[in-house]
């Protein structure tokens, strides 16, 4: 079986590595490399505080968060080391403190069915000063042990480089055959999965289809540190959209912003850099020392209703999509991956098609 993957991502690279390992299959995942969500992805795996009330979205991230375990597992199986996960915990922040509050209660109700979500606690400045000397700007905390951090890059990286397959560089147009194959870079394949995230109008419009996917720019800085290390340090959470991702190697993550209306546009914005800059600082005073800085911009893939879809593309034969994940891409990327793994081999989901329905983000047009 021929298989093509349009769409080097979270997605896209998860499922290229289930699909490699199965016998009698060939992979080829067409990624032209811009503009991906990943890339731009802050990299936090904590879904348990979210107040979303879709209870589909819920059970999937929350689902995506435990999924990161098998992931890891199968990973060393294959004799990889893990750089790139590591559950260091979740410190979440509010300007009121009753908010503190309810998210305590929130959190003790539904680790009865998460518990991956660890041990829970509200602490103070006070408590936590001495072993955390770069915090401030807050008088409590609530903390979460199973929260992680995730270096999405680093993780594709790795998806990629033990999967036997042929990674082109381009970007691509799907063809239809009559015996329900496809033709793509000259190239026949009996299945294709399509996790091209924001990109998924550009390659089923010229089939007949509309697609409810737009894009949205998110921007996000990263500070080096060639002296001070964050092994210890949890994923920090305040309010608004602002988040602050230290790793253990010296790096610390700050983004990433939520631009609407910006089509595919990938230049840097200095004003709302700064403006995620200014927020963090509050919290994270040791930024202001960091040796060297970077930009990354990604672009993410909103549905209207803001939730996630996957499965076969309507009237479609052998064609697989997933896309809408927004800013939770990488904790539900991995799982939905894994989905389309098993759709495209006939097996049993683990999520309910019914509860993500594709054929409303996906129509045929009349012809």
């Amino acid at each position: 079986m021929k298989i093509a993957i349009i769409g080097g991502g979270i997605v896209g690279s998860t499922a290229a590595y289930y699909l490699a390992k199965e016998k009698d299959i060939s992979v080829v995942l067409f990624d032209d490399g811009v503009g991906q969500a990943t890339r731009a992805a802050a990299g936090i795996i904590s879904p348990w505080f979210s107040k979303r009330r879709n209870k589909a979205w819920y059970k999937m991230a929350c689902l995506g968060a435990d999924f990161y375990q098998k992931l890891l597992k199968d990973l060393e199986n294959d004799g990889l080391k893990n750089d790139f996960y590591q559950q260091s915990g979740v410190f979440l922040f509010k300007k009121k403190e009753e908010k503190l509050e309810e998210l305590f209660e929130l959190a003790k109700t539904r680790k009865q069915e998460a518990p991956l979500i660890g041990k829970i606690a509200l602490k103070s400045y006070k408590d936590l000063k001495e072993e955390y000397p770069y915090l401030s700007g807050f008088e409590k905390t609530l903390f979460a042990s199973g929260g992680a951090r995730v270096d999405g890059g680093k993780l594709v990286k790795t998806l990629q480089s033990i999967s036997q397959l042929t990674i082109i560089r381009k970007k691509i147009n799907l063809k239809k055959l009559d015996n329900h194959q496809y033709i793509i870079d000259g190239m026949v394949f009996d299945k294709i999965i399509l996790a091209c995230g924001a990109w998924l109008p550009e390659i089923l419009n010229p089939l007949g289809y509309r697609v409810d996917v737009r894009p949205q720019k998110g921007q996000l800085k990263d500070y080096y540190f060639s002296k001070k290390k964050f092994t210890h340090y949890p994923v920090l959470m305040p309010e608004g959209e602002t988040d602050i991702i230290p790793f253990f190697d010296g790096k610390v993550s700050v983004g990433a912003s939520h631009e609407n209306e910006m089509g595919y546009d990938l230049t840097e914005n200095p004003s709302i850099l700064n403006v995620i800059e200014k927020e963090s600082l509050n919290y994270f005073v040791v930024l202001n020392e960091a040796n060297k800085t970077a930009i990354r911009v990604g672009t993410r893939a909103y549905t209207s209703d803001f939730l996630p879809f996957f499965g076969p593309v309507p009237k479609l034969p052998n064609v697989f999509a997933a896309s809408g994940l927004g800013s939770s891409g990488l904790t539900t990327g991995p799982l939905i991956a894994y989905q389309l793994f098993q759709l495209v081999l006939g097996m049993s989901l683990d999520l309910e098609l019914t509860d993500y329905p594709i054929g409303k983000y996906i129509q045929k047009m009349e012809d």
